[in-house]
């Protein structure tokens, strides 16, 4: 037979396992919250990159100006103008029709390489390729404000969404 436990043993034995299942918890909460937010982040830079190259990085890219003529289909055409050395005129390029972008108006734009198709340069250029970013801003701060319980950090990257939507909305 095995001989009774006394009380006190027991229950400190009992606050052990509750405090390292409480643990346990506690950090499968943070990881899985932690993944989530990553990949909103991740999602976001990826989306907004797809732009943002272009804008960014524009040594060797043909740079000018296009005059919007026409829209239709989501996208917006024109004649092409260079400014930068080895561009060359284009009777018509294309620019993804946007809040961004208006009919009869004259923008900075980089072209794609090897394409026809224009990005909008500049800092209202940069700022509406971020757009996205802004948006995973906004969302990753509620996971973790409330998965990860990190509410300064969550207020920062709520500010820092908030901040970018915003000028990239005054901007273009």
């Amino acid at each position: 037979m095995i001989p009774a436990m006394p009380a006190s043993a027991a229950a400190a034995r009992a606050r052990q396992a509750s405090s390292a299942s409480s643990a346990l918890l506690t950090f499968g909460r943070v990881a899985a919250m932690g993944t989530v937010t990553a990949l909103i982040l991740i999602a976001g830079v990826w989306a907004s990159w797809g732009t943002a190259q272009h804008v960014l990085l524009t040594k060797g890219r043909e740079q000018g100006t296009v005059q919007v003529t026409r829209c239709g289909g989501g996208v917006c055409s024109g004649p092409y103008s260079p400014v930068s050395a080895g561009s060359q005129a284009r009777e018509r390029v294309v620019i993804e029709d946007s809040v961004a972008v208006a009919k009869g108006r004259t923008y900075s734009v980089v072209l794609k390489p090897g394409s026809g198709d224009a990005v909008r340069s500049g800092p209202a250029g940069i700022l509406y390729a971020w757009v996205p970013l802004g948006g995973a801003l906004l969302l990753a701060s509620v996971v973790v404000a409330g998965g990860l319980r990190r509410t300064r950090v969550a207020w920062g990257m709520a500010g820092g969404g908030v901040a970018l939507l915003t000028a990239a909305f005054f901007a273009v």
